[in-house]
């Protein structure tokens, strides 16, 4: 048998024992290991001054859960008195929240749908909370990033990831952590709110705990928007106990949130991402605004469809929204798209413009003045200028209403009376003149509605669906159009032909033109020779000219010299004769001398016979002389006439 020394004995002895003694510690509860990672919920089992009578935690050493937790480390405790839950540390990552639902803390009124949380109090320190006034339930803070030693007996944390909480074992409690957690998933409510720029949104903010609005309310009014004020700036609703603070009321906010990135409690406010309000180019916005105050009506006495007020103000806003983007709550105010460059309205059936203003309208139906039955197609252009767009919403609400419930009966009824004052072909070749009545019109009653007119355009009549007479009147004028057209037609072939003659005596001419060019050249040439030959010519006509003016001074000159010159011979030869008169006795005889001497010079000059052929006689007594027979032949031959001059001429001289 195998013995032990005594000294061994004992130490065995003595390690049992104190095995013995450390199990029966950890077993009774008397020593308890915490890790640094997790915590300790103390729950006491019984104790002397008996159980909490009111709430959840024990704060004044009763039993139950004390409001303090055990960090990492050995604890010792009475055993079988406590019992202690270890948790873990509650953990929120990176871009993440978590909620927190109290168990213990003062009741919630009836009119609060979440509880708050006291001013100053970390979410570690439960006594705190539940000592300053705590409320149990959901909590309206919020834990952000980071690593907490909370007690989950008294507060129960959800993570994107997990629920913190000490399991009561009461079904009833169970159920309300699950139904809770639900909510806040169906929400989205462990990830922060982020409006991306790129969406061009902003978000509808519904507030679901504070003040109930006002009657007659559908729209919370802004609250705690000034940075500045730092006991009512909520910085856009994640802080509720501030915004509360502020006055904000629960329900639909006017307010909305913009691009950004926000850590709002969504049990405490729900948000609905919509697109900004946009205005086009081209158009403006008329607001129409749910909220506000009421203000004075400035449409004036002539209009009380509707009350157009200042900005701000509930009502149809007098100044509309200029083209843009706004980010305005489209539950607080209503914008209606007015266009105020020119539109076009379509009275055609199946065809409308991108607006759809016209989408409704069709053809008008007439009757002419001589029972036919065509429609008409009808277009309008239309504009309403920037400062008229919100009184043509306060009277019509938009413009769609506008153009079924008064342009088009109003437009309708004019055209009917136009047709029966008008029979089908007049209404047909009289289209001009029924668009300016018809623009002279429409512009003024437009005008009553704030609307302007910028054009009328008809179009051609047409025959109803199974009508064939005007068919048949169209038929007739196509008939006698197309005869209009072949005489013009002919008359322009007829122009054609000249044309085509002009065209081909301008070809000939063309071809030809190297022909008329020397031909024109030739005829330059010739004219230039002319021109000198004439210049020449003239030349020598004037040197002609000024000689024979020199001649005939010469001659003049030479015969006043030869004149002179006779002269004085004569007067000679008159002295000679009258010497010689005197000598012969008289001037009988000097002149039968003379005249004997012109007679042998007149025979020796003609070589006239010396016997005559002729005998001249005498007087009818027959008692002629010689001297009568030469006196008659002188006179026959004009030699007498002389004679008698050149004796006259000395005794002129003389």
């Amino acid at each position: 048998m195998l013995e032990f020394p005594s000294w061994a004995l004992t130490t065995l002895y003595l390690v049992g024992g104190v095995l013995g003694v450390l199990i029966l510690a950890f077993v009774t509860g008397a020593v308890v290991y915490i890790r640094n990672d997790a915590v300790g919920i103390v729950e006491k089992l019984w104790a002397l001054g008996g159980s909490v009578e009111e709430g959840f935690l024990a704060l004044a050493g009763e039993a139950g859960f004390r409001p303090e937790t055990l960090r990492g480390g050995f604890h010792f405790f009475m055993p079988l008195q406590y019992r202690v839950h270890r948790a873990n540390l509650v953990t929120v990552p990176q871009g993440s929240l978590a909620y927190i639902f109290a168990r213990g803390g003062q009741a919630l009124p009836n009119a609060q749908a979440l509880a708050r949380w006291p001013a100053g109090v970390g979410v570690e320190n439960a006594r705190a909370f539940v000592s300053q006034g705590g409320q149990r339930g959901p909590q309206r803070r919020i834990l952000r990033e980071g690593v907490y030693a909370i007690n989950t007996a008294q507060f129960i944390v959800f993570t994107e990831s997990a629920t913190h909480a000490v399991v009561l074992g009461d079904a009833s409690d169970a159920r309300a952590v699950e139904t809770m957690r639900e909510m806040i998933e169906e929400r989205n409510g462990f990830r922060p709110l982020i409006i991306r720029d790129h969406e061009d949104a902003v978000g509808v903010v519904t507030v679901h705990d504070g003040p109930a609005l006002d009657h007659g309310e559908i729209i919370a009014p802004t609250v705690g928007t000034h940075a500045a004020d730092g006991t009512t700036f909520h910085n856009s609703f994640q802080d509720p106990e501030t915004f509360l603070a502020a006055g904000g009321r629960r329900g639909r906010q006017e307010q909305v949130l913009v691009e950004g990135t926000y850590y709002i409690n969504r049990l405490f406010a729900t948000i609905e991402v919509r697109p900004k309000t946009q205005v086009d180019i081209g158009n403006v916005g008329v607001v129409v605004s749910f909220t506000g105050p009421r203000g004075a009506d400035v449409s004036g006495t002539d209009h009380k469809h509707g009350e157009l007020v200042a900005q701000g103000q509930r009502g149809v806003w007098q100044t509309p929204l200029h083209p843009g983007k706004y980010a305005i709550n489209p539950y607080a105010v209503k914008v209606s798209t007015v266009p105020t460059t020119n539109f076009v309205l379509r009275w055609i059936e199946g065809r409308s413009e991108a607006h759809g203003f016209d989408d409704n309208l069709a053809e008008i139906k007439l009757i002419t003045k001589d029972a036919f039955e065509p429609v008409l197609p009808l277009s309008i252009v239309v504009h309403i200028g920037y400062d008229d767009a919100p009184w043509v919403v306060q009277q019509f609400a938009d413009i769609k209403k506008l153009v079924e419930q008064t342009l088009d009966p109003m437009v309708s009824a004019w055209f009917k009376d136009a047709a029966q004052s008008r029979t089908l072909i007049e209404l047909v070749n009289q289209r001009a003149e029924v668009q300016r009545e018809a623009l002279a019109a429409m512009s003024a009653r437009f005008a009553k509605y704030r609307l302007n007119v910028k054009e009328v355009m008809i179009g051609t009549p047409r025959a109803a669906k199974g009508d064939t007479h005007i068919d048949t009147i169209f038929e007739q004028l196509r008939a006698r159009q197309v005869a209009r057209e072949k005489v013009e037609t002919y008359e322009s072939q007829q122009v054609a032909a000249a044309k085509e003659l002009e065209l081909r005596a301008a070809e000939a001419r063309a071809a030809a033109q190297g022909d008329l060019t020397k031909s024109s050249v030739s005829i330059e040439v010739a004219q230039n020779h002319g021109r000198a030959e004439l210049a020449r010519k003239t030349q020598e006509a004037e040197a002609t000219k000024v000689m024979a003016e020199a001649t005939a001074m010469r001659t003049r000159t030479e015969g006043r010299a030869e004149a002179d010159r006779v002269a004085a011979i004569g007067d000679a030869n008159a002295q000679a004769a009258k010497a010689q008169v005197d000598a012969f006795g008289g001037a009988e005889m000097a002149l039968s001398k003379e005249v004997a001497a012109m007679l042998s010079g007149a025979i020796t000059q003609a070589k006239v016979p010396l016997v005559p052929t002729v005998t001249m006689g005498g007087c009818e007594a027959g008692h002629g002389t010689l001297v009568d027979a030469l006196i008659s032949l002188l006179m026959a031959q004009g030699g007498l006439d002389q004679l008698v001059k050149r004796t006259k001429q000395p005794e002129t001289a003389a």
